[in-house]
């Protein structure tokens, strides 16, 4: 019985049949135009009925339902609604013959709740792909056999193989091997992150080199991905859906609005006066008010590239007061690309450095060797056939080219070849660490001819973009798994004075909690999945659309289709203009309605005629809030 009253509610309450509703009031409202300004009878109509009573029906019976619902499983105050208030004018209406009265504000209410339930339905489809990130099996190794087994059956201290490109199942220490590993679905950060014996490795994360003996330390919900994935539950669970302003206005509007009608009725003896001032008293301009200026800014800023989730982040956002910016694939990016070429040799060109390097990378699959070949590419330089190509995983390629026994890596992988690294070059190496760039020496037999270093490239409007919004009196704080001398430096390059580096996801999430306990409204700015906890757990989340994580888009409440943060700025303005816009036109409504009631109570409108304020207050709102739409901001 409760899900066919569900279902029929339902029915009722959708845009097709609200279209009917509006189509029959309209048919009602004609007549009653030409009596009060022509002296037509009104109920000139080509209907046997009054079409009023098809409103009435359409747009009351979901009202009614809504109302009943909330004195039933509401606590306390709230059981009294917006809902419950024109209830009781519609009824009142309907008790004297006032037709049109009780369709008005049944459909008013019908059409304010269509237009909220359209700027707050969120996808929630981002928690699913975060799950399927799970991996599904393992490798263990056990009485020196591999077996293959579900990623469930992993207990604590059990050996697990894993080969290059394979998953890491389960958390656990490196035993034996040495490789690089993906860590960017934990940490964000572009680069792989070199492993050997005795590392910690995090399940979900990708081994990209080589094969790795580990044993298993944290299984099954222990994991990091799991706890990944309930942070994501928590926060989500945390988010409380925006309530409206009018039902917490309702608590006194109610008790008010009954007592200004039954005091009118006593000492006017006019019931019309007292269904009068209970129609103009309802709040549909109050109610209307938030979503019809939350869907004009959100139409708005549809046009720019940035797709708003719902009504209450675009509220929340025009109160923030800090932006927690994630680095990689945000202000940079998250590629790399050659950003030095520095030859140490006296008769080595940068050119010949370069062309040497990338010659001898061609056949590595690491992703700073394929950076280099790119480059190399790029300025069309001629690339020799490499031989006697070895690869150490997590450390370096040797290979000959042109009759040169190069070697390319690490400094402790030249030191382990006897290539010599003297002072100068140490200081090299120190100034590009400061300046956050990955390094790749190039020795000749043993010596040092070369230093190529790789950087995530900033993206040049991220500037400009800080100097704006802390123009607009808007701290900004850099969250990121980098390690703290590549977080400085391109924090130093983008004017962000407050860096928390090394961060893993849990870590992120814990200095958004601290930022908001310290009494700021918090909005966080990330692109991948590691960002997914921190923008569900921040006042408001942004993430970079295009070519961010879908798991990370899904989580946020914005996101920058674009890709371009110097919209960052224009959606703070946007939701600043959205904020006072609302807050004007409660105002507005507000004043409407004491006018109206002050009319009412001088009995110089009818239910039909307040009817009409009360619609033409509720169409100021709307109007107000279109103007929005076309308002020119700064992008």
């Amino acid at each position: 019985m409760a899900m066919t009253l569900k279902k029929v509610n339902d029915f009722l309450a959708g845009l097709p049949m609200t279209i009917v509703a509006g189509v029959f009031l309209l048919l009602d409202l004609i007549p009653h135009l030409m009596e009060e300004f022509g002296g037509t009878p009104a109920h000139l109509s080509i209907l046997p009925f009054d079409p009023a009573w098809v409103t009435v029906i359409i747009s009351g019976i979901p009202l009614l339902y809504l109302a009943i619902w909330r004195i039933i499983h509401n606590r306390g105050i709230s059981k009294i609604s917006s809902a419950l208030l024109i209830c009781i004018a519609m009824f009142a209406a309907l008790a004297i013959g006032e037709l049109f009265a009780a369709g008005e504000v049944a459909f008013i209410m019908a059409l304010g709740a269509l237009l909220e339930d359209a700027t707050t339905n969120r996808a929630k489809k981002g928690l699913n792909k975060l799950i399927r990130l799970a991996p599904s099996q393992g490798r263990r190794i056990r009485d020196g056999k591999e077996e293959m087994i579900p990623a469930e059956e992993i207990r604590k201290g059990d050996v697990l193989r894993v080969l290059a490109g394979e998953t890491i199942p389960v958390d656990g220490k490196i035993l034996t091997g040495e490789t690089s590993v993906d860590q960017s679905i934990m940490t964000g950060e572009s680069l792989p992150v070199d492993k050997t014996a005795g590392d910690e490795v995090f399940c979900g994360t990708i081994n990209r080199f080589g094969a790795i003996d580990m044993t298993a330390t944290k299984v099954g919900e222990d994991s990091s991905l799991q706890k990944l994935i309930r942070m994501v539950k928590d926060a989500e669970n945390k988010q409380a859906p925006m309530q409206r302003i009018a039902d917490r206005a309702a608590s006194w509007l109610v008790p008010v609005a009954l007592l200004i009608a039954i005091l009118a009725y006593v000492f006017s003896r006019n019931i019309v006066t007292a269904v009068t001032i209970l129609v103009v008293f309802c709040p549909c301009a109050l109610v209307l008010a938030t979503p019809t200026a939350i869907m004009a800014a959100i139409g708005q800023a549809t046009k720019h590239g940035v797709i708003i989730k719902s009504g209450e982040s675009l509220e929340k956002m025009g109160k923030v007061d800090t932006i927690a910016f994630d680095k990689t694939g945000t202000l940079t990016y998250g590629r790399l690309e050659v950003s030095d070429v520095i030859p140490f040799a006296p008769a080595l060109t940068q050119t010949d450095l370069l062309a040497l390097t990338a010659s001898a990378e061609s056949k590595s699959e690491h992703p700073l060797g394929r950076a280099i070949v790119t480059r190399a590419k790029e300025q069309n330089l001629p690339l020799t056939e490499s031989e006697n190509f070895k690869m150490a995983a997590g450390k370096g390629i040797c290979a000959k080219v042109s009759g040169r026994n190069l070697f390319c890596g690490s400094e402790k992988y030249l030191l382990e070849h006897g290539v010599t690294i003297d002072e100068p070059i140490h200081r090299t190496l120190e100034t590009l660490r400061t300046e956050g760039k990955a390094s790749i020496l190039v020795a000749d037999k043993d010596t040092c001819i070369g230093v190529i270093a790789l950087s995530d490239v900033l993206r040049p409007e991220a500037k400009d973009m800080v100097a704006r919004l802390h123009a607009m009196h808007t701290d900004i704080v850099l969250l990121t798994g980098d390690n703290q001398t590549t977080a400085g430096y391109f924090a130093g390059q983008v004017g962000i004075s407050e860096v928390r580096a090394e961060l893993l996801p849990e870590e992120k999430v814990q200095n958004v909690e601290d930022l908001r306990k310290a009494g700021r409204s918090v909005c966080m700015i990330g692109d991948g999945v590691n960002d997914a906890p921190a923008l569900k757990t921040a006042d408001v989340g942004v993430a970079m659309g295009s070519m961010g994580s879908d798991i990370a888009v899904e989580a946020a409440d914005i996101a920058l289709m674009s890709d371009d943060i110097s919209n960052i700025p224009y959606l703070k303005r946007l939701s600043n203009a959205t904020v006072k816009t609302i807050k004007f036109s409660i105002t507005l409504s507000m004043c409407i309605n004491f006018a109206a009631i002050v009319l009412s109570l001088l009995e110089l409108l009818t239910p039909v005629t307040g009817a009409l304020v009360h619609n033409a207050g509720s169409c100021l709102v709307v109007l107000i809030a279109a103007l929005l739409y076309d308002r020119k901001f700064e992008t």
